[in-house]
């Protein structure tokens, strides 16, 4: 497995971003009104994933890992969480992109923009958690196995 590569990132928030943009397109005055806190989960997805992440980087750098199996699956977490908060970043964004025009004509469209600013700010920090989770699985440097109470910056 390989590291998030920022173009993957990229595909799959313009993935989400056109996808949703023209379900929007095609049935907004169906779709009930978007749930102010829906985004707050990727949020508290965030949390735990830094956390996770500062637990992970102290257990490499004091060299107490038990099974690298552990460390696998915190990267593998990191890779999809990334990669899902790319798309709903997208998601959200093309929400926020067709209800803030439309605020003066529609009253849905007043009530969905607080959802959708929480979705796209949510999503991006849940991203920038996961790759920072993904950076803590990293091998050591040399430098690093020498001196294993030593950070770099």
């Amino acid at each position: 497995m390989h590291f998030t590569r920022p173009r993957d990132l990229v595909v799959a928030g313009l993935l989400g971003l056109v996808l949703v943009y023209l379900l929007f397109l095609i049935s907004y005055g169906s779709l009930p009104q978007l749930p102010a806190l829906a985004g707050i989960t990727f949020a508290v997805l965030a949390v735990i994933e830094t956390v996770l992440a500062f637990v992970v980087r102290s257990r490499i750098r004091t060299r107490r890992i038990r099974s690298a199996i552990g460390i696998a699956r915190s990267v593998a977490l990191a890779k999809a969480s990334s990669l899902a908060g790319a798309f709903m970043a997208g998601a959200w964004l093309a929400a926020f992109a067709y209800v803030f025009p439309r605020r003066d004509e529609l009253v849905a469209a007043v009530a969905d923009t607080p959802a959708a600013v929480i979705g796209v700010a949510s999503s991006a920090v849940l991203v920038a958690a996961a790759l920072w989770l993904e950076h803590c699985c990293r091998t050591p440097s040399d430098s690093d196995r020498e001196h294993p109470g030593r950070t770099t910056g």
